[in-house]
């Protein structure tokens, strides 16, 4: 098969084009290294690479001739660089959404999977969160990707093109972001670990993450274009362990002094995925749990 990677080069992305490569499909891969926390982007040389960006509809359209899959990952995706640059987010989040499905559409494109995120769930519900559940988008980044999955809802219902969404919960492994201070924090404290700074805990270190692994990501994306179920299109999906760990506990397991820094504003306080709808329709089981994987990781 032939698959287009938006963000391919990203820390997400540029997995997937591992596994698409390493089963022997023809990738090409779309990424504007704007992300600030990547420390060092991921180009394969077997694949097509273009350094273009999604908001270009002229320039990334015909790259999506001939493709049978999309991974659109492509976004800006921090919670607080969106709050200082809203309008840089909805341009990305939105327009350049809009711009993939639609190249999309226009080539015929079999399946498209696009990435979103947990914080859609915000404060209102009370976990473990499920995909029913209402939205309560509290900052920028959280909205303008809440804005992406009504798109590719709607590019479902109307163009009848075959999407399905994902809400990754706090996903981290090889290759991680790592730079600046709002790098995923499994990455910050590694970083700050090797660095022999002390790792810095935001607030009081009592909110919890549901942590899920890179390769476990990249197998439910894999999962979901080779799905030949069509009750999955156009549905949302949790994609995470459905168990969570406190940041004093991530702490504990990694090691280390720690240092605590003020607390953030609009980021939620427990994220827990229920993960059964995945489960279910998907036959996806997450398989690494982060405290074997720091664990192996020491070593």
């Amino acid at each position: 098969m032939r698959a287009l990677v938006t963000g391919g080069a990203g820390f997400i992305g540029g997995h997937i084009v591992d596994r698409l490569l390493d089963d022997g499909h023809e990738v090409v891969v779309v990424d504007n290294e704007s992300a600030d926390s990547n420390g060092n982007f991921h180009w394969r040389p077997e694949a097509e690479n273009y350094l273009y960006d999604i908001c270009d509809y002229e320039t990334i359209k015909p790259l999506f001739a001939g493709v049978d899959w999309v991974f659109h990952l492509a976004a800006e995706a921090r919670i607080q660089p969106s709050i200082l640059n809203p309008t840089k987010a909805a341009h990305t989040n939105v327009a350049g959404t809009c711009n993939v499905l639609q190249a999309a559409r226009a080539a015929g494109v079999k399946r498209v999977v696009y990435s979103s995120t947990s914080a859609a769930y915000g404060l209102a519900n009370t976990p473990p969160l499920r995909e029913d559940m209402p939205r309560d988008c509290l900052n920028p980044y959280s909205v303008t990707k809440c804005a992406g999955e009504d798109l590719c809802r709607m590019y479902n219902k109307l163009f009848l093109l075959p999407v399905i969404v994902f809400r990754y919960f706090n996903v981290y492994g090889e290759r991680q972001p790592t730079r600046g201070q709002y790098a995923p924090v499994v990455g910050l404290f590694q970083r700050q670990k090797d660095n022999n700074e002390p790792m810095t805990i935001v607030g009081d270190g009592t909110q919890r993450r549901d942590f899920t692994y890179v390769k476990d990501v990249v197998e439910a994306n894999l999962l979901a274009v080779k799905t030949s179920d069509t009750a999955a299109f156009g549905e949302l999906f949790n994609i995470g362990t459905g168990k969570n760990y406190s940041i004093l506990e991530l702490v504990e397991m990694m090691g280390g002094e720690c240092e605590y820094i003020a607390a953030r504003p609009a980021e939620s306080r427990i994220s827990l995925a229920n993960n059964s709808k995945a489960r279910g329709l998907l036959k996806w089981t997450p398989k690494t749990d982060l405290e074997n994987w720091i664990k192996r990781s020491k070593k």
